[in-house]
């Protein structure tokens, strides 16, 4: 068995055994987990969810980016959105068209409530988002370093 589907099978495991444990403790389990490794992670020197992953986009969001680049909402969406399989509104293109070459984000300080709360290891009920993690571990070297950790308290029994 190669490394890499070994490594999908132990995450596998742990996501079952997860979604037994007490959510609360669960909840504090993830976020030391994520403390820890945005200590020493930079989203910066990586961005693949700006150039992998689209976020949804509110009509909030649209309103608040579109006033931003002091554009109308629709001459935003006609340049920008598009509708997904879903009905979901998504940008029509990655990476993210407010990517830089430097990987930092034109719009930062407006940007989509979806990018804002990336990667959701530090949010409450973590018990409801343990598939995510999973897909988004692939994508976030923080997501997967939080997943080693909470996988190794596990392991300790400290869990």
């Amino acid at each position: 068995m190669s490394k890499k589907k070994q490594a999908e099978n132990e995450a596998l495991k742990l996501v079952a055994q997860l979604k037994w444990k007490n959510p609360r403790q669960l909840d504090s389990l993830f976020h030391e987990a994520h403390e820890k490794a945005f200590s020493c992670i930079d989203c910066l020197q990586c961005a693949n969810c700006c150039t992998t992953t689209g976020p949804l986009l509110t009509d909030t969001d649209i309103k608040r980016v579109a006033k931003h680049l002091r554009m109308k909402d629709a001459q935003f969406v006609a340049q920008y959105v598009r509708e997904d399989e879903d009905g979901d509104q998504v940008f029509k293109s990655m990476p993210c068209p407010f990517l830089g070459a430097d990987k930092d984000c034109s719009i930062y300080e407006h940007r989509p409530k979806a990018c804002r709360d990336y990667p959701h290891t530090d949010r409450v009920k973590q018990h409801q988002l343990l598939d995510l993690h999973l897909k988004n571990a692939s994508i976030c070297p923080a997501v997967e370093q939080v997943l080693k950790d909470v996988a190794e308290k596990v392991v300790q029994a400290k869990f």
